[in-house]
């Protein structure tokens, strides 16, 4: 797979110097992929219970108009 690499520029502290020090490092493509995984994971299911206690909320108080809007919102969750 193709390596993603990523570039910083480091300036010294003491103004003598005016070249900067330039550093390279190396991010393998999996690593990201990996970590865009799991925080899309994360905010699904966070979302996920957050409609499902908003919907619970409104079918204990009673709101059919918050029901219906909720269970909109909802519908993309089902297509498990």
């Amino acid at each position: 797979m193709k390596k993603q690499k990523t570039s910083y520029f480091l300036v010294k502290p003491n103004r003598r110097s005016k070249k900067p020090i330039t550093a390279k490092i190396e991010i393998p493509y999996e690593i990201k992929l990996a970590s865009r995984l799991f925080l899309d994971e994360v905010f699904y299911c966070g979302n996920k219970l957050r409609l499902e206690s908003e919907i619970n909320q409104a079918i204990d108080n009673g709101n059919r108009n918050k029901f219906e809007e909720l269970s909109k919102k909802y519908e993309p969750y089902t297509w498990e």
